[in-house]
């Protein structure tokens, strides 16, 4: 006797159908919204959601530089980088980081942590464009508005 299947097919690059986001930054809080922006990139809000295959949408994130941390985090996260020499270990705050000239660093690292490694990896970070103003040159596009507030409040346990 055959038992029932029910199992969807894999999706294949060329079947997949990439949209437009965007997302206002102003008043997120970074790791909320890095999650949801991690898992559109990745695709995973489809249903033909594949994991060896970049099924994701294109990300713009607009206003990064008004993005905001809870608690002290401001002042107490520090981001380490190191030189590659003796000793040579870097260290810089969240609050510097933002007041710096690449605000957007922040987000996008954020994001870039929550993405796979590798070669996938890469080229779904390649869909995330980020600027720190309200300005992108993406209007041509057409993009849709990603209401991320909605969806983490939606995401979130008990609520």
């Amino acid at each position: 006797m055959k038992a029932l299947m029910k199992t969807t097919k894999p999706a294949k690059p060329h079947e997949v159908e990439k949209k437009w986001h965007i997302v206002d930054a102003d008043g997120l809080v970074v790791g909320r919204a890095a999650v949801v922006i991690a898992n559109v990139l990745r695709g995973k809000h489809k249903t033909s959601f594949t994991p060896h295959v970049d099924c994701g949408d294109n990300v713009i994130v607009i206003n990064a530089d008004k993005i905001r941390f809870t608690g002290k985090k401001l002042a107490d996260k520090v981001y380490y980088k190191h030189t590659g020499y003796a000793g040579g270990i870097k260290g810089i705050t969240a609050g510097k980081v933002l007041e710096g000239k690449f605000p957007e660093r922040v987000l996008e690292k954020a994001v870039e942590r929550m993405i796979p490694r590798g070669p996938l990896g890469r080229q779904q970070m390649r869909n995330l464009r980020i600027f720190a103003g309200s300005e992108h040159p993406h209007e041509a596009q057409n993009p849709e508005v990603l209401d991320i507030a909605a969806m983490s409040r939606k995401n979130k346990v008990g609520a």
